[in-house]
């Protein structure tokens, strides 16, 4: 939510694991147009009169969106690293890749414990280098007990306006961020 803003009004907005939605219910009020994607048919079915649908198990099947992009990505509490270098690609020039889930230090209080689920430190940093970050945290987070990583990251334009007069909107960061 704090960096929604840098997605621009009416924007298409792909939530990739999105379960019931919680995401998809904030982004739809603030004017996006949303792509829920969820392996759990039960869990999005609700959601069809809001946002369009893709019921795919990413981890075991092809990508389920071939050649769309899209200007904002969000994703919480989910990681499959084959997925991570596809993302940036899944972005419009200018697209924002909002990034969370739990990390290395997460198996010392509580699940998810395996490896396998727990970024390590830096690691959404290294995954998406090719993009412009525009806010990183790593460590632990009170409400609720959890190591996390966040990440927001911009797809920069191809090239900038030759007069310099068009500003990108992620230097634009409003006064809740």
């Amino acid at each position: 939510m704090r960096f929604a803003h840098l997605i621009g009004p009416g924007g298409t907005v792909l939530d990739l694991a999105c379960g019931s939605g919680r995401h998809v219910r904030w982004l739809v009020a603030q004017g996006f147009a949303v792509t829920a994607v969820d392996r759990d048919p039960a869990a999005v079915e609700p959601l069809r009169q809001l946002a369009e649908i893709a019921v795919a198990d990413i981890e075991s099947g092809p990508w389920p969106l071939p050649g769309r992009t899209f200007d904002g990505i969000v994703v919480t509490n989910y990681l499959w690293r084959p997925l991570l270098p596809l993302l940036p690609g899944a972005l419009n020039e200018g697209g924002v890749l909002i990034y969370e889930t739990f990390a290395d230090g997460q198996q010392d209080i509580g699940k998810p414990s395996r490896s396998d689920f727990l970024l390590r430190t830096g690691e959404l940093l290294s995954a998406f280098a090719g993009l412009r970050v525009v806010a990183y945290e790593d460590g632990f987070d009170a409400h609720p007990p959890r190591f996390v990583q966040r990440l927001v990251a911009v797809k920069a334009p191809a090239a900038a306006p030759p007069d310099g007069t068009a500003g990108p909107r992620y230097g634009l960061i409003g006064p809740d961020s």
